[in-house]
């Protein structure tokens, strides 16, 4: 009983990621995006505990792995673009842009897809990502209906003007599969010289949501590529040339 559930524990957690995630997408093209948003935060919770029951358990396999990216394609590729989707067309309602343009949140999948299936072949991304991490992205648009709810009146000239939107996805998906080193945050130990950076990034971060709440969001996804520059680009040159050579 002990073997079966430390083998279907880290398992069991995906597919509560990927639950999670169907429900954001009902809700979210019902138009619900505050509570599709919460789904997304909900399917990034239940994405750490997998990865962190796998390494307590020391329960690790291929169908896990693939279960993973699969999840993680439907509650951080499909579900932040279905979001998008809606923010557009609120944009088109005032703007009266072509209803084409709508279509530009779906490159979010797209592109998420392809970072997913790089992550599960790319034998360089076992201590660090390559390319921006697919929840960094869904977060970061979840936040936006968030804002929205919160702070409408100074933000919503921009997220959900269709213009700035669609330079938004073209960016983000160009993030999403760049060859650039991006720290993970799995924590191997408690070393602070080994994790300074990491740490960096919890303190920025617990600051600046308890100040500023989900307008927040924007500035610590901000925070947190700068710091995976200067952390690959002063602390690891190493790590930059090997991804260079092999890529």
């Amino acid at each position: 009983m002990k073997n079966r559930l430390k083998k279907h524990l880290p398992n069991a957690i995906t597919c509560a990621n990927l639950f999670s995630g169907c429900i954001g997408i009902v809700l979210a093209f019902k138009g619900e995006l505050i509570a599709a948003s919460y789904a997304i935060f909900l399917s990034a919770i239940f994405d750490f505990f997998d990865g962190l029951a796998s390494r307590v358990l020391k329960s690790f396999s291929g169908i896990g792995k693939d279960l993973d990216s699969l999840a993680d394609m439907v509650s951080f590729g499909v579900l932040p673009a279905v979001i998008m989707y809606q923010l557009l067309l609120q944009g088109r309602q005032i703007d009266n842009i072509s209803q084409y343009l709508n279509f530009i949140a779906f490159l979010i999948p797209v592109f998420s897809a392809l970072r997913l299936a790089k992550f599960n072949v790319d034998t360089r991304q076992a201590e660090h990502f390559i390319g921006l991490p697919t929840p960094a992205n869904a977060i970061l648009i979840a936040s936006f209906p968030l804002i929205l709810d919160h702070q409408n009146k100074y933000f919503a000239p921009f997220l959900i003007n269709p213009y700035i939107l669609s330079i938004f996805i073209i960016i983000m998906c160009s993030l999403l599969v760049l060859e650039m080193p991006m720290m993970s945050l799995k924590f191997k130990n408690r070393d602070f010289n080994q994790n300074i950076y990491r740490y960096l990034l919890l303190l920025f971060s617990a600051i600046l949501i308890l100040f500023f709440k989900f307008a927040a969001v924007p500035v610590v996804i901000l925070i947190y590529i700068t710091l995976s520059v200067i952390q690959f680009k002063f602390s690891h040159d190493d790590i930059l040339g090997s991804v260079h050579k092999e890529g």
